[in-house]
């Protein structure tokens, strides 16, 4: 009785529509877009496995670095020689790139011949393997009347796993694909063939570039769309690369640029991560195939296992009794029987029902026309499942991108190769479909490789050598910018001897060596109010400050003005007047004007002062050029100009430097402080210098000479003054000649002071983006950055601050933000630029960092030798926002003075607004002497 109701359930099942029985039957293999989802996030997950060091080892999916850096930029030529070796022929090919006027499409050339490999070898000795495509190699030369004699770069393309340490360098991780030949795992594929080479002698040929299939697939879409950053192969086998951030990589150093990534993603699922999707077909075929547990995801995706699936299924259902009345023939349960081409053919639009019947009667079947649909059906659901999964795999490794790039939307394009991708009339579409379902902000335009193998591997080697090139170019332009140790002792040298000239007042000296008439360092009894003013540039800061036992306890109120752009350039007077009015301004805000109160004035500028409270301008810096300045007094400049407004008095006290007040102001948190530094928009450094070695000049007929000199202040007792060194000033008489670059000379033709303040313009934030202006314009006209197209943002002076410098220098700040700062600054750039653009801003940079290191070797060594000691502990205090705000300024200066004085321990002490506090207790001290 069971028996007649089986069989009336089966007739019943066989007179259904067959592609719902199909539907039911192979359930499993459905994936609905819910599981697509969560297997792409899983595949995301084990994505970052591999690329982490910590993981890579369990990761399923390797995540392999191919070290190929860049995809094409257009600019790519030459003549190579390509192996491609995936199986069981391999190719050999002449690939000329942009070598000659008559190339057409793609301006890419290629001749080529295939080659079989007896299947002895692929199962045989390795080195027997590489022998035969040696000699293949060496056939192909002498039938195409290729030279022997003439070196030919050639690129090797290995479509098998590899861990590469380099691009010419591959250890062979596992067989696929039927090859097993012996002696090979663990080894270098690349050596092995030079080894092959070397054995079959008469040719010279140089393996430059060992790339997988995939990344070679990349390259060559590439070339014709530079959006191309995803490689997709889904043939014989299937695999996917990209291009991922280097600072994701671990397994390789550095963290600057992209790197192509072989995803080797035909092992997800050897973990268990696919089980709950694989089927029992799967299992079969894995049990069946020479690698079993291994390489999942190719067996549920690959062309070389799509038949044999769906073979596996039909044989169950006919056993079943759902197909041919039950009959199964021998052919049915023959392995390979059913190819992927036949799955092909089955859904062809117009002929896929007619192939179907063809193929099944060739496998001994008599299938009826139902029996012709379900098995047509089974085929698209197993290729379905493929390309279902395939943009799965898609979707996780864009979705890495668009997170490593921070967008919400993003165009990318996929160079796809592969027989089933290709051949299939269905899967492109399917596959597409499914990945804008998955990835709906994602816009992808697929291209199709021809050749894209052998031409992608000559083209890895084409873009090697552009790189390689261009690196070594723009190395030789940057080598300027790089000082070595000796340079540097010479820099140091020359600063000292500038020093010991200016003290000595010989001649036109190069650092001016003025004296501030400081005597004293403060001592902690200062108190009342004082007042301090500031000319920092663009802008004017005034200070009150009430000293209530000390700095420490200072109460401050301080405002700051606007000194407009015109002048900075216009007549002196001008400048006092708006000056003399910002005062007044401060204090009606502070409600002090009729008190009176002493006053200090910073005037960052080099001025040969004759007293504490007098100054002559010697020259304008930091942009200025105010006429009627130079060579008069600056005090009584804005005394003349606050009497000129007949509304308020005001006692200036005390002229001082900025550096001066910088280093009064550490000085009273650290005693040992003796050297102030400024590194900002200027750049100039002061110290206490030996009163004995300081030759002054007074006013009011006071005598000249050092100890002297200081007689009249009635401070008999001290031994040191401050010395304002106005260090910017070195190299204006050639002394600097031997380091400055054609970009400083630049900077300095087209600024207010050409042929002054030269070391200020190699150290200052003023002058170091222009100087990386000039370099860039310089690059850009050797065709070594943006494309060799110099736009007029490049060309607009000052439109590289030096504040984009420390942003772009920032440590592991990802290259889409350079690009960012750039785009803003109107300079459109690709990841190589920015790359560009950061090593440039680093050299300049390092280079200004050194400089100062050298000047502050310089000169605490002087004071070491002056006391005639053999260690010296010094403090130095330190203002200037590229000091302070620069990633890396500060420690390469420090790094810089450890080498070149290592007598010397030196602390750096960074003053906050040090200067305008330094600035008041000077003023204090010296009104409490007078009293």
């Amino acid at each position: 009785m069971l028996a007649v109701h089986l069989v009336s359930f089966l007739f019943s099942k066989l007179q259904e529509d067959p592609t719902k029985k199909v539907d039911r039957f192979l359930h499993a293999m459905r994936l609905h877009d819910d599981q697509l989802r969560d297997i792409s996030a899983r595949f995301l997950s084990e994505m970052k496995k591999g690329l982490s060091a910590q993981s890579s080892a369990a990761a399923t999916v390797k995540m392999l670095p191919t070290h190929v850096r860049s995809t094409p930029d257009g600019s790519e030529k030459g003549q190579f020689l390509t192996l491609d070796f995936g199986g069981s022929v391999f190719k050999v090919l002449h690939v000329k790139v942009r070598e000659e006027m008559g190339i057409r499409r793609g301006e890419v050339e290629m001749e080529e011949k295939t080659y079989p490999i007896p299947k002895g070898l692929l199962e045989g000795k390795g080195s027997e393997l590489f022998d035969h495509v040696s000699e293949s190699l060496k056939d192909f030369l002498q039938e195409k009347n290729i030279s022997l004699e003439k070196k030919h770069p050639l690129a090797f393309t290995f479509s098998f796993p590899c861990e590469q340490s380099s691009l010419s360098q591959g250890l062979l991780l596992s067989w696929s694909k039927n090859v097993r030949a012996r002696g090979v795992l663990g080894k270098d594929v690349v050596q092995a063939l030079r080894e092959a080479i070397d054995r079959t002698g008469g040719m010279n040929v140089e393996v430059l570039a060992m790339v997988n299939d995939t990344v070679a697939t990349m390259m060559t879409c590439g070339f014709e769309d530079r959006r191309c950053e995803v490689g997709l192969i889904v043939g014989t086998g299937t695999n996917a690369c990209y291009m991922e951030e280097l600072r994701h990589i671990d397994l390789v150093e550095g963290d600057e640029g992209r790197m192509c990534v072989n995803t080797d993603w035909g092992a997800f699922g050897d973990d268990g991560a696919l089980k709950d999707v694989i089927t029992e077909y799967d299992r079969e075929v894995d049990a069946a195939s020479n690698n079993a547990g291994r390489q999942i995801f190719e067996k549920m995706v690959s062309g070389m296992y799509l038949g044999e699936l769906v073979r596996l299924v039909v044989l169950k259902m006919a056993r079943l009794g759902l197909l041919f009345d039950g009959h199964v023939s021998d052919a049915l349960k023959t392995k390979g029987k059913i190819t992927t081409a036949h799955v092909a053919a089955m859904e062809e639009t117009k002929n896929g029902l007619k192939n179907t019947r063809s193929i099944l009667m060739g496998l001994n079947l008599t299938p009826s026309q139902n029996d012709c649909v379900a098995v047509q059906h089974v085929g698209t659901i197993v290729s379905f499942r493929s390309s279902n999964l395939v943009a799965a795999g898609l979707a996780a490794i864009l979705t890495q991108i668009q997170r490593n790039r921070n967008l919400r939307t993003f165009r990318v394009s996929v160079g796809v190769d592969g027989t089933v991708y290709k051949t299939h009339p269905q899967y492109p579409k399917r596959l597409h479909k499914v990945l804008k379902r998955l990835l709906p902000e994602c816009r992808v335009r697929f291209i199709l490789s021809n050749s894209g193998s052998s031409k992608g591997a000559a083209l890895v080697t084409a873009v090697a050598q552009r790189l390689a090139s261009q690196k070594q170019k723009v190395d030789e332009t940057l080598s300027l910018f790089r000082l070595s140790y000796q340079q540097l002792q010479v820099v140091k040298a020359r600063m000292r001897a500038g020093m010991e000239a200016g003290l000595r007042r010989e001649g036109r000296s190069e650092l001016k060596m003025l004296p501030s008439f400081v005597y004293n360092s403060p001592d902690g009894t200062e108190h009342g109010k004082y007042l301090a003013f500031d000319l920092r540039g663009t802008n004017f800061k005034a200070l009150l400050v009430n000293f209530k036992n000390g700095l420490q306890k200072a109460e401050l109120y301080n405002k700051i003005y606007t000194i407009p752009p015109e002048m900075m350039q216009g007549p002196g007077a001008e400048l006092f007047d708006h000056i003399a009015e910002c005062v007044s301004d401060f204090l009606d805000y502070m409600g002090i004007k009729n008190l009176g109160l002493p006053a200090g004035f910073i005037f960052p500028f080099p001025c040969k002062q004759t007293a504490i409270d007098a100054g002559t301008l010697v020259c304008w810096t930091k942009g200025f050029k105010t006429t009627d300045c130079e060579g008069h007094d600056v005090v009584k400049m804005l005394q003349e100009a606050i009497k000129r407004r007949k509304e308020f008095e005001l006692d200036i006290t005390a002229l001082v430097n900025d550096t001066v007040g910088t280093m009064m102001s550490c000085a009273y948190e650290d005693p040992q402080c003796e050297v102030g530094l400024i590194v900002g928009a200027g750049s100039n450094v002061c110290y206490m210098e030996e009163l004995r070695n300081i030759e002054t000049e007074q006013r009011d007929g006071n005598e000249e000479g050092g100890t002297d000199g200081a007689k009249t202040t009635g401070v008999a007792e001290v031994e040191r003054m401050c010395i304002n060194t106005e260090w910017g000033g070195l190299g204006e008489a050639g002394s600097l000649d031997d380091i400055i670059t054609p970009s400083d000379v630049e900077v300095d033709q087209n600024s207010v002071n050409p042929e002054k303040q030269r070391f200020e313009k190699l150290t200052s934030g003023m002058y170091l983006g222009e100087v990386v202006r000039h370099t860039l314009l310089d690059l850009t006209r050797q065709g070594l950055l943006f494309r060799g197209r110099v736009t007029d943002a490049l060309k607009t002076p000052g439109i590289i601050q030096t504040k984009y410098l420390s942003q772009i220098e920032r440590d592991r700040l990802a290259l889409l933000q350079v690009r960012s700062i750039l785009q803003r600054l109107g300079l459109d750039s690709t990841c190589d630029d920015s790359i560009i653009v950061k090593e440039v801003c680093g050299a300049v940079s390092h280079r200004a960092a050194q400089l100062c290191g050298a000047g502050i070797s310089a000169v605490i060594d002087k004071i070491r030798e002056n006391r005639g000691l053999d260690h010296f502990d010094v403090t130095v205090g330190v203002e200037g926002k590229l000091y302070k705000l620069h990633p890396h300024f500060s420690r390469v200066l420090q790094e810089t003075v450890r080498v070149l004085s290592p007598q010397c321990r030196v602390t750096f002490l960074p003053s906050e607004e040090g200067r305008m506090k330094g600035a008041a207790l000077i003023t204090a001290g010296v009104r409490q002497m007078k009293m």
